[in-house]
């Protein structure tokens, strides 16, 4: 007997259909959150059904055809569809108590329905579709799964950017940074600013030789400053470049300053296209307490310093950090990597492709 004939598949879909119907009466599948509720059970029905049954995932086809005859004016629910929510399901079916935990604290920066159970389906429903398929894609565990949903809420990211976060393992970057955070600031601001820092900054949107100088790299992230501000993440408010203090009689300038609005505070960036040496710390403590000195309001927090290196010793990091009693954070910076001039030569000049155009 055909799968579709069988009485237990009548029964099955006819269940499917009332569940479509009555999330249809609660809100308009438009809304996001009442939508991918509804796509969640979906995914969780189709997975169970096909956990116990022999009918394989070709009937998913039927399903399909089934609930788009039922339900004409209603899209998502091609057979396509219908496997990502119920990979989506399975994606997080090995979730457990460490996991819920983790959703249960993170939901609860988030204003609620009260009514709804703190999980994971919660958390998942608070972004788009679209991106939750690319999650479930690209993402192989569920606590880096999370990190980016919460992300995404935190920083309204679209797709692409969700896309470009991931591709550039923003979740194995993020507080890696080597600072002393913990020793000089407030445990709330030490938390978000750790948070905050990355490491290593990925500048492959520079095209530099790898000879650039601090100069050379500071003018090209002012160029591609809307990308620099992406790597930076959220919060960081471009203020200048060598932005000029007087210090007695004296002028001194840094490489770049900040103000980062969830911090209260201002940031100020020194690159340096050598490894770290303990020296630099000294000098940016320095500018720090310039900055306290003669930017600093009142309702500031602590200005905060970021080394960005072309590499560092850890251990000889943390050294240089012990004894400074200003905030300051060292991550290393990675380049795009440059073309070898030996293929450079190779590769045709733009006359000599417009010569080839033109014949």
């Amino acid at each position: 007997m055909e799968i579709i004939k069988s009485e237990e598949y009548k029964i099955w879909i006819s269940e499917i259909k009332e569940k479509i119907s009555s999330a249809q009466i609660k809100a308009s599948l438009a809304v996001n959150t009442e939508m991918l509720n509804l796509y969640w059970d979906l995914g969780q029905i189709i997975f169970e059904k096909l956990s116990v049954s022999n009918w394989g995932t070709k009937v998913v086809e039927n399903i399909s055809k089934d609930l788009q005859n039922s339900f004409p004016n209603l899209e998502g629910f091609s057979k396509r569809n219908l496997m990502f929510m119920k990979q989506w399901v399975e994606f997080y079916q090995n979730a457990n108590n460490k996991h819920v935990e983790i959703v249960k604290q993170l939901v609860s920066q988030f204003p609620m329905n009260q009514n709804q159970p703190e999980n994971i389906k919660l958390i998942a429903s608070l972004i788009p579709w679209g991106h939750n398929i690319l999650i479930i894609q690209k993402i192989q565990n569920i606590e880096e799964a999370i990190f980016y949903i919460i992300k995404t809420i935190e920083n309204n990211w679209s797709r692409a950017v969700l896309g470009f976060q991931i591709e550039s393992q923003l979740y194995e970057r993020q507080g890696k940074a080597i600072t002393n955070f913990k020793l000089t600031l407030p445990k709330t601001q030490s938390d978000l600013a750790n948070e905050t820092l990355k490491d290593p900054y990925k500048f492959d949107f520079l095209t530099l030789t790898e000879k650039a100088n601090e100069r050379d790299i500071e003018n090209q992230l002012i160029q591609h400053i809307t990308k620099f501000l992406l790597e930076l993440g959220t919060g960081f408010a471009f203020i200048g470049r060598q932005y000029l203090l007087k210090v007695g009689e004296n002028e001194y300038k840094i490489d770049l300053l900040f103000y980062h609005i969830r911090l209260r505070c201002f940031i100020v960036v020194e690159l340096k296209s050598v490894e770290f040496k303990s020296e630099f710390t000294g000098k940016l403590s320095f500018y720090l307490s310039a900055v306290d000195d003669l930017l600093r309001k009142e309702s500031d927090n602590p200005t905060i310093g970021i080394l960005l290196c072309k590499s560092k010793n850890k251990v000889e990091a943390e050294y240089a950090l012990r004894g400074i009693s200003q905030p300051i954070g060292v991550a290393e910076y990675q380049l795009s990597k440059a073309m070898p001039e030996n293929l450079k030569s190779q590769l045709p000049t733009i006359p000599d492709i417009e010569e080839e155009l033109n014949k």
